[in-house]
């Protein structure tokens, strides 16, 4: 009998290549406003993005989730408790980049590809702090370990050496980069001092860097333990599109750094 499924969905070129649903919005009856970590921060990016009329609703996509009964469809129970669906069912991809630049070490995704060559990751985050995992660190492939209060100059700097050297060491088809704000100056539990215009310009070396070698890159917003990072993130992504390295039709970019200014110095 065949199996019929709701996964697959035919996305019109109008579309942007961005996913959003407003389940990603977490409320528990107030008690969300308690935690460090903003649960609605991804509603804010969006409605920032309608402000700035670069999106509306019929612009965005919506992803819709695997039942069990898709997944085992094509995979045993025990591949699907290891997490690795991106190169059986993604048709051309056979190896991946991971570039994890969340202030905090990706420990997870480093246990998950433990030992699979096809997997190359490379983690900037800050030595001092959660969750040290000294056995992770034995997937990546490129560590580079940063100090309490590590500013802009700095950073940025070692991002794009580190970064063009990860490629140079391992072309993949694909980059999976982890932008997480949580390295923003004022972030108690990040630790840095990343401004929000080092943010921006982080985002905008990584997409230029990437591109430039014609490699797609799919990009997730994740740690920001600070309510203004909605708006950074937001800020971003205009810069991205400003400078033609996101949306429908983006042309090929060169991998030097870009003369182009930022947005405003000064991001709300």
């Amino acid at each position: 009998m065949p199996h019929t499924t709701q996964l697959y969905q035919h996305v019109p070129e109008t579309r942007w290549p961005i996913v959003y649903s407003p389940r990603y919005n977490i409320t528990f009856m107030g008690l969300e406003k308690l935690h460090p970590f903003d649960a609605g921060k991804w509603g804010k990016v969006i409605s920032f993005l309608k402000e700035e009329k670069l999106l509306s609703d019929g612009m965005l996509v919506e992803a819709r989730e695997a039942s069990d009964e898709d997944l085992l469809v094509v995979h045993t129970r025990r591949y699907l408790n290891e997490l690795k669906f991106l190169f059986e069912r993604v048709e051309g991809i056979s190896r991946a980049t991971i570039v994890d630049l969340d202030a905090h070490q990706g420990n997870g995704h480093e246990r998950d590809f433990m030992g699979d060559k096809r997997v190359y990751i490379m983690d900037v985050y800050n030595r001092h702090i959660y969750p040290g995992d000294r056995f992770a660190k034995q997937a990546i492939r490129r560590k580079v370990e940063l100090e309490w209060g590590t500013e802009d100059d700095e950073y940025l700097d070692k991002v794009e050496r580190n970064l063009q050297k990860a490629l140079q060491e391992h072309l993949p088809d694909v980059v999976v980069y982890n932008a997480g704000t949580d390295i923003l100056e004022g972030d108690r539990l990040g630790g840095l001092s990343i401004s929000p215009q080092g943010i921006v310009k982080r985002d905008e070396l990584v997409f230029r860097v990437v591109r430039g070698r014609q490699v797609p890159i799919l990009m997730v917003t994740s740690g920001g333990y600070q309510k203004r990072t909605a708006r950074i993130i937001a800020d971003s992504i205009l810069n991205l599109y400003s400078l033609g390295l996101i949306g429908s039709e983006s042309p090929s970019v060169s991998a030097q750094n870009s003369d182009t200014p930022l947005l405003p110095p000064e991001v709300p």
